[in-house]
């Protein structure tokens, strides 16, 4: 059996590093520095695509016999896009404004393999909707869970699911920031093994 391409993602995310840990395969990480500006009248969707697919060009240019992994996330809620907080006193006012309503989180993934000429891009959304939240609970939730780095105040994959009263979407991982599923099936296209 032939050696394995490098694999490499190119996201310094902790969320999307414990994700591709999923998958038990060994992977690098490497910081794509790609400009995240807002462009302007640009959607939700074509914005995470954009960065995703900028992300593993940027690595992918550097390491063209790697399959490179980029991956982004865009949430939107009544035509505000929800980013990341940075502190405790915006990560309550995102809060109190999803309270009682739908948030839509966009997750875009490209994989890069230059060498071969791969290359595919996603995109998964996932609908998500917070239940009436009061002053206290949300006060008390962003004091214990610290989720100043995440879009839309929550950690869906530790205390922030008991916000929810309802979550659809058919891959479950989009939401933390990495669709395994579809990532599962791009790599087997590429002709990389999984097990």
């Amino acid at each position: 059996m032939s050696p394995q391409p490098s694999l490499i993602l190119a996201s310094t995310s902790p969320y999307r590093r414990e994700l591709l840990e999923r998958l038990g395969l060994p992977f690098t990480v490497e910081a794509p520095e790609v400009d995240e500006a807002h462009l302007a009248g640009e959607p939700p969707t074509e914005r995470a695509l954009r960065l995703a697919a900028a992300k593993a060009e940027a690595i992918a240019l550097r390491h063209p016999t790697a399959v490179v992994i980029g991956s982004d996330q865009v949430a939107a809620a009544g035509g505000v896009v929800l980013d990341k907080p940075g502190t405790a006193e915006r990560a309550c006012q995102q809060l109190k404004h999803l309270g009682g309503s739908q948030a839509r989180f966009h997750t875009a993934c490209a994989v890069r393999w230059h060498n071969t000429g791969y290359s595919v891009n996603h995109l998964e959304s996932v609908t998500v909707t917070v239940r009436d939240l009061t002053a206290a609970e949300i006060a008390a939730y962003v004091e214990r869970e610290q989720p100043l780095n995440c879009a839309g105040s929550f950690k869906s994959e530790g205390l922030g699911i008991a916000l929810f009263s309802r979550i659809e979407s058919e891959d479950p991982t989009a939401l933390v920031g990495l669709p395994l599923i579809w990532l599962s099936g791009a790599l087997r296209q590429a002709g990389y093994r999984l097990f």
